[in-house]
């Protein structure tokens, strides 16, 4: 991290990343004010001003709310994908190196929610506390003398879940730093980058007590005098799966034309809220779970294809915890992804989505997911510090 002086009167020191195809500000805990520090060693904030506080912090860095929609007093990037924060800091909890927090910041209203993890945003998380020296452990691997490879556990608070996360390293005046450059390419982002893959440990259950909270592979959402079929999954992130035929959606339409169709875009809402309850969830809170559409794939080599759904979004490409859930759902018996799935591999799965397509591995024994892994790459865009400085001089300081 930097270490020269900070130009802001509010500040704190920050990395902005892409990880997968999203895009966040990086915190380490360490470097918080005293106040957000406390508040996140205890889990969650105590009371309802505490977390308006936290979440004052959060809009300010990310430039919500903006009415516009465009977040251009922040970092954030006006979508989603693009509105939010990683804290990250050492780990107290047996077989975790660091753990690590998540927030999405609304874009109009800079609602702040913690309620599930951004599987894209961890691709970056170990390469950041590696650079940010919150891990000093020699690599498991050295490759070439200056070159190795880092394996490291990493606790995600938000879901209480363990996530590997391998990824390579160059040794630089004697310290090990994430090592970027590399030729793997992901769908979605130009370019390439080194290879890191996320393994997702016994990921079933991240915000209720099982892969299929209802017990059900397939269960009836009666919206209006329609009664769709749905596919309730708790895998990485909790998903209502539907075919996107029974809404009368086509596979070849583009996020735009779905986000320019508020009927549908309000029913969707509308069976994604009731799914929502019949999971034992809020369906209050917008984050989760999502909706995804689904649709048979016609593309060679693509096993099954999907719309989904952020934040009452369709999202232009796929969120990686709902691909994993998807992944892994595809694999079990009964359900909407597994009836829809050419089943073209034995363990993974090729989801198609509107950027590209994304591979996802499942790992299932008797009955029980063992894992759900993929592939990502990651880059640092800036190191330095982050204003934070609001309207009213900075009071959530």
């Amino acid at each position: 991290m930097s270490s020269s002086p900070s130009p802001f009167p509010r500040a704190v020191k920050a990395s902005f990343w892409r990880g997968g195809t999203s895009k966040g500000v990086f915190l380490n805990q360490l470097d918080l004010p005293g106040w957000l520090q406390t508040t996140l060693d205890s889990g969650k904030p105590s009371s309802t001003a505490q977390f308006k506080r936290m979440e004052d912090f959060f809009s300010a860095i990310m430039g919500s709310p903006d009415p516009y929609g465009r977040q251009l007093n922040g970092m954030g990037g006006g979508i989603s994908s693009l509105s939010k924060a990683m804290v990250v800091g050492p780990s107290t909890q047996p077989g975790a190196d660091i753990d690590y927090t998540f927030f999405q910041i609304g874009v109009k209203d800079g609602q702040l929610d913690m309620a599930g993890n951004c599987g894209n945003l961890t691709a970056a998380v170990g390469p950041f506390a590696l650079n940010a020296g919150l891990y000093r452990t020699v690599p498991e691997t050295v490759h070439q003398g200056d070159a190795g490879t880092v394996t490291m556990r990493m606790r995600n608070t938000n879901t209480k879940k363990i996530i590997q996360s391998n990824f390579q390293t160059r040794r630089s005046n004697g310290v090990w730093q994430y090592l970027e450059l590399g030729k793997c390419s992901i769908d979605g982002v130009p370019g390439t980058g080194s290879t890191i893959t996320l393994s997702f440990l016994n990921p079933a259950g991240s915000k209720t007590r099982s892969a299929l909270p209802t017990g059900n592979a397939v269960d009836q959402i009666k919206i209006g005098d329609q009664v769709i079929q749905a596919s309730l999954v708790d895998v990485s992130n909790p998903g209502v799966f539907i075919d996107g035929r029974d809404v009368g959606w086509r596979a070849d339409a583009s996020p735009d034309d779905l986000n320019t169709d508020p009927k549908l875009l309000e029913k969707l809402e509308l069976i994604r809220r009731r799914g929502t309850e019949m999971m034992g969830l809020d369906p209050n809170i917008s984050s989760i779970p999502k909706i995804v559409l689904l649709f048979p794939a016609i593309e060679d080599g693509v096993d099954i294809a999907c719309q989904a759904l952020s934040m009452e979004q369709a999202h232009k490409a796929v969120p990686v915890t709902l691909a994993l859930n998807l992944g892994v759902a595809c694999k079990m018996d009964g359900t909407i992804p597994s009836r829809l799935s050419r089943h073209l591999h034995p363990s993974n799965t090729v989801i198609g989505h509107p950027s590209g397509t994304l591979e996802v591995g499942a790992a299932i024994e008797h009955g029980n997911v063992q894992s759900a892994n993929l592939i990502r790459t990651a880059r640092c865009h800036m190191d330095g510090y982050v204003n934070v400085l609001t309207a009213d001089d900075g009071g959530v300081f």
